[in-house]
């Protein structure tokens, strides 16, 4: 497998046309991947910087707060963008996504369970320290490095989704599909998508279902979009290489350097 970090920044592309109450959609037919609007977002930005701290040893907020700066019209949160212009790096307590996108490296890149849930709170801590944030950001490296370690989807089911959030244990996208609003809470985005990766056929299909709720989409699919990656091993060449196109030098390499960093 390579373009380990691409499982997330296509999802996050892709999303990236429909994630305004303007451009949301329900329509599973109308979305299209990467249609002209699609952009890398705020998503990309924090999981290549994650990615790059994690490789490199790097302290985390340090090596966030430099690589989002570098991109400050990414679309972040209003409490993150105040982050990012102070020159003091404390965290404020964030239960928002944004761990949950974020953190795929972690799941990659770790050899245990142990050094998942480090790796994944290391990632979360510089905003996002909240117990539901940090839960949000372990759900997600987990479920990545267990199908990445040739668990199946009824062990994520049930060792991910129903521990973590067992009031959707019992849901499936049927459920939640018609009355799913945008959530932008860990809580709110982290099952869901786990929802969207369960029930998908393939990586495309899995990206779609998640954009068709509705919701947050780029984040959505950010955060689905690795679990695919990890379980299906497959993701269409045209979307690797458009990606890899519209990122910057500097994330290129750091998607470089990570693939060889990690065996499968």
């Amino acid at each position: 497998m390579k373009n380990l970090l691409l499982s997330a920044a296509i999802g996050d592309i892709a999303g990236s046309a429909y994630e305004s109450r303007y451009n949301s959609t329900k329509n599973y037919d109308a979305v299209e991947m990467f249609s002209s609007h699609a952009r890398f977002t705020d998503d990309t930005v924090c999981t290549f910087a994650c990615a790059e701290a994690l490789l490199n040893n790097l302290d985390m907020a340090d090596n966030l707060w430099k690589r989002t700066n570098g991109h400050p019209h990414a679309g972040y949160g209003y409490r993150f963008r105040l982050w990012m212009a102070s020159s003091v790096h404390n965290p404020y307590g964030s239960y928002g996504n944004g761990s949950a996108m974020r953190c795929s490296a972690a799941g990659w890149l770790a050899g245990t369970e142990e050094e998942c849930v480090d790796m994944a709170r290391l990632t979360a801590m510089p905003t996002h320290n909240h117990p539901e944030g940090i839960k949000g950001a372990m759900a997600t490296a987990l479920a990545v490095y267990h199908l990445k370690s040739g668990r199946d989807k009824a062990y994520v089911r049930s060792y991910v989704l129903e521990h973590f959030y067992p009031d959707w244990a019992l849901k499936g996208y049927a459920d939640i599909h018609d009355d799913y609003v945008n959530d932008t809470t860990c809580q709110g985005t982290v099952p869901a998508a786990l929802i969207c990766f369960l029930e998908s056929k393939d990586y495309v299909d899995c990206i779609k279902l998640a954009i068709s709720l509705g919701g947050d989409a780029d984040t959505l699919a950010a955060i689905a979009g690795p679990m695919a990656y990890a379980f299906y091993r497959s993701m269409p060449d045209n979307l690797q290489d458009e990606a890899l196109a519209m990122l910057p030098e500097w994330m290129r390499r750091v998607n470089s350097d990570f693939d060889a960093a990690v065996s499968l």
